[in-house]
């Protein structure tokens, strides 16, 4: 097992070597992505002093569901962060990524991202896995039928109350707020695809939100090698075979150019 130390006493150039060595020996690779790959596009992540989030945090869901207030509120913060990042492109991280999914290197990408940038960056809907939702389009709580977010801004601002839908049922965000139930559908895959790989990397992502920061746990126990690449340390770097630290976007630059 490679610990922090020694990671950094080979140097960022021999971890990348060993990334990508480690990358080509592999049978199957999942890839599990957090806010630390899309940074470099634009998009503002929860930590990071100043951060956007922090004058615009979500709503809890039971907040939105029993409070028009508050569903109000949730919809106006919504659409001030929609405008902090409109316009943001894949980064180097996304676009090395849906390169190696085409290859048929990276069979699942499981991501705790909303921002709908693995998309954009060409990977389909097949090889993704979106633990948290997306945050591109809104969905009705009753129905589920699909609401494009244009058309809710316009609603909303229009009459400065949460829209709901035809059924009657409220119209949100197609993310997975606090307090919200995850994915049922979504937790399955991840986990079928956990098990199934030999290389797992964990990219960009603080590995404390639970239960996505299971499955790296997961991986590893079922005998997979475990790659952390972050900028920062984490809780499971004791359990990687390899931790590259620094910016993702050299960490990936092989497969993004």
């Amino acid at each position: 097992m490679t610990t922090e130390s020694a990671t950094t006493r080979a140097g960022a150039g021999e971890s990348r070597r060993a990334l990508i060595d480690m990358v080509e020996a592999a049978r199957d690779v999942v890839a599990f992505t957090g806010a630390g790959i899309s940074t470099e596009s634009g998009v503002p992540d929860f930590r990071s002093p100043g951060s956007p989030w922090l004058a615009n945090m979500p709503i809890d869901f039971r907040q939105f569901v029993c409070d028009p207030a508050a569903r109000a509120e949730a919809w106006r913060r919504k659409f001030a962060m929609d405008d902090v990042y409109r316009g943001v492109a894949p980064s180097r991280g996304h676009r090395a990524l849906a390169r190696l999914t085409a290859a048929g290197k990276i069979s699942a990408i499981i991501t705790q991202n909303i921002d709908n940038l693995h998309q954009a960056s060409g990977v389909p809907d097949a090889a993704l896995i979106e633990l948290h939702g997306n945050g591109s389009y809104a969905r009705c709580l009753d129905c589920g039928r699909r609401h494009e977010l244009n058309e809710v801004r316009r609603s909303f601002e229009s009459v400065g109350v949460a829209p709901r839908c035809d059924c009657g049922g409220l119209i949100k965000s197609a993310t997975i707020s606090f307090g919200q139930p995850m994915p049922e559908r979504e937790m399955r895959r991840a986990q079928e695809a956990t098990l199934g790989c030999d290389l797992f990397l964990a990219i960009g992502s603080s590995l404390q939100v639970y239960p996505a920061a299971g499955f790296p746990q997961l991986a590893k126990r079922n005998g997979a090698r475990l790659v952390i690449v972050n900028r920062d340390p984490t809780p499971l770097d004791p359990l990687a075979d390899l931790i590259v630290r620094g910016d993702i976007g050299d960490a990936l630059a092989l497969w993004s150019a």
